[in-house]
């Protein structure tokens, strides 16, 4: 037997109408590439995302054709994230940090056949468009003024386009499992494969992230995300934002120390997403300006592990609460975060802070497990670890135009992680299983060793690799980037680690290095390290 509920959709376009109705004048502000710092509102980006929707169907795009940006966090991106998935067209979100030989391969992989970009990736795709074979034209996301001197064709001015159209648009009513988003990721093996996210579970995503399991969002929030819109969507929170009705501040490609600062200062955030070395380069622009007082409150951190000495550092120099969150992009992304909840916040602050270099627990919907390499479900008792698998409705369940499913055993979401997960449900990301150090046939975890050393004085970043050696196997190897003019010593790390980690998880050498290689989203490149490194206790 049926219940009688009505039979409504849930789709994407529903999240900004409900912000032009609910939060018509709520600020959206954005740092352009043409040097301005432009503010709209919740009421504008609807009405410019219906101009676009009629300059998409002038265009000739149809219901499932997908659509490519290069972009940063502007409000001309959002407009996209809502007018191309809007019509039942597919939003495909192209990170331009990839090499250029993964760009022309996902362009042509998802068949885009427009692509709107950013002033400063112009030049990116110049090269490429003639290997592009269905791309029918390119789209400059600036006005007639800004517009470059580019080979590429044929060629049209995002604000001109706009402009020649109506700002009310008749949204079809899709059916809520169609096709909305494509986001490819490169943390697997061989090419980029995609993720093609629905309308239905965009909308669940966003209810989630803005609920206070996730990011708790309210209209008195005034959230800046610094994870990138082409990277897993910002973590939802274009689409959250509207939603919980909360300010939204978009930092275009001002990622450096001073921009984030004079942002958060200026537009008074309250709230920030972004990976760990992002609020490292935050906290190192500060305390080179000796910057204490903020507005911000919590920073809510994934993409990495959480250094233990960051988390303290944020809280006991600046008061904010380092959130940490867990997710891929094939969990849509967001999956798990620990809030700061009354019963959180009431704890001694080592066990608070502990807990704070978890990934905290699940939200609704999301179900983690793990299991053994026999393929067994592992205890979740805080120790026993095993892969981390994930099942849910925004969880991904195969790759776009990809028959493998060996990442998908059993209608789980396999995700390379090794983990453990307490009684209470807190998860914690022990280490990569391509990063986990094999020793002596007994494992040594990176993260663990990472997460101590990132507390000593002298230590602004560090990580761990495995390196070769003739009698174990692999051996751990040290990596730091030491603090402006201070000297770190192997034999000081040696006595600083004493006694808290076993004595022989000990890394065997330190170097020391000017920066980290990083990915395009922040992510140290330990296999880079690993080449250059991984030789260093045989040679």
């Amino acid at each position: 037997m049926l219940g009688n509920m009505m039979d409504t959709q849930l789709l994407i376009i529903d999240l900004l109408r409900h912000a032009c109705k609910r939060h018509p004048l709520q600020e959206v502000v954005s740092r352009r590439e043409e040097g301005d710092i432009h503010r709209c509102n919740y009421q504008e980006i609807w009405q410019r995302s219906s101009q676009l929707a009629h300059a998409l169907d002038a265009l000739g795009v149809k219901a499932g054709d997908c659509i490519a940006t290069l972009a940063w966090n502007t409000h001309r991106h959002m407009e996209l994230y809502y007018g191309v998935s809007g019509i039942g067209a597919v939003l495909h979100t192209v990170n331009p940090r990839l090499f250029s030989e993964q760009i022309e391969y996902i362009i042509n992989h998802a068949q885009d056949h427009y692509v709107f970009v950013d002033l400063s990736f112009v030049e990116l795709l110049a090269p490429l468009q003639n290997k592009l074979g269905s791309v029918k034209g390119f789209i400059v996301m600036t006005d007639r003024a800004h517009m470059p001197e580019t080979s590429l064709a044929p060629l049209y001015c995002f604000e001109e386009l706009l402009a020649q159209h109506p700002d009310e648009y008749d949204w079809p009513r899709l059916d809520e499992n169609s096709a909305a988003a494509l986001c490819y990721t490169s943390g697997t093996t061989g090419n980029p494969k995609g993720v093609l996210y629905s309308h239905r579970a965009m909308v669940l995503h966003a209810q989630a992230t803005a609920s206070r399991e996730l990011l708790d969002l309210t209209t008195d929030t005034v959230l800046m995300p610094m994870v990138t819109m082409y990277h897993a969507g910002a973590w939802g929170a274009p689409y959250a934002a509207p939603l919980a009705g909360c300010k939204l501040v978009l930092p275009g490609a001002g990622m450096d120390g001073a921009s984030m600062s004079d942002l958060i200062n200026d537009e008074r955030v309250t709230v920030g997403l972004g990976v760990p070395t992002i609020w490292l380069t935050l906290h190192n622009y500060w305390a080179d300006n000796k910057i204490r007082d903020t507005t911000l409150e919590r920073v809510c951190v994934g993409g990495a592990a959480s250094p233990l000495g960051m988390v303290k550092l944020y809280q006991e120099r600046y008061g904010i609460y380092w959130q940490p969150i867990w997710g891929m992009t094939e969990t849509g992304p967001l999956a798990t975060s620990l809030p700061p909840t009354p019963g959180i916040m009431a704890l001694p602050l080592a066990e608070r802070y502990q807990l704070q270099t978890s990934a905290g627990r699940a939200a609704f919907g999301v179900e983690l497990g793990l299991f053994a390499a026999d393929n067994q479900r592992v205890c979740h008792d805080g120790t026993s670890r095993g892969e981390l698998r994930v099942r849910g409705p925004w969880i991904s369940s195969q790759y776009y135009r990809n028959e493998d499913l060996s990442a998908f055993p059993d209608g789980w979401l396999g995700t390379g992680d090794i983990a453990v997960i307490d009684a209470d449900g807190n998860l914690r990301v022990v280490d990569r299983k391509k990063d986990v150090i094999k020793s002596g046939g007994e494992w040594i975890c990176s993260v663990e060793i990472e997460n101590i050393v990132s507390q000593h004085p002298g230590v602004n970043e560090c990580t761990v690799i495995a390196a070769r050696h003739k009698k174990w196997d692999e051996r751990p190897v040290l990596i730091i980037v030491p603090n402006k003019n201070v000297t770190v010593s192997h034999e000081e790390i040696v006595a600083f680690l004493a006694g808290k980690i076993a004595r022989w998880w000990t890394p065997d050498r330190t170097v020391i290095v000017a920066e980290l290689p990083k990915t395009g989203t922040g992510k140290v490149l330990k296999n880079e390290l690993r080449e250059l490194y991984g030789n260093v206790l045989v040679s």
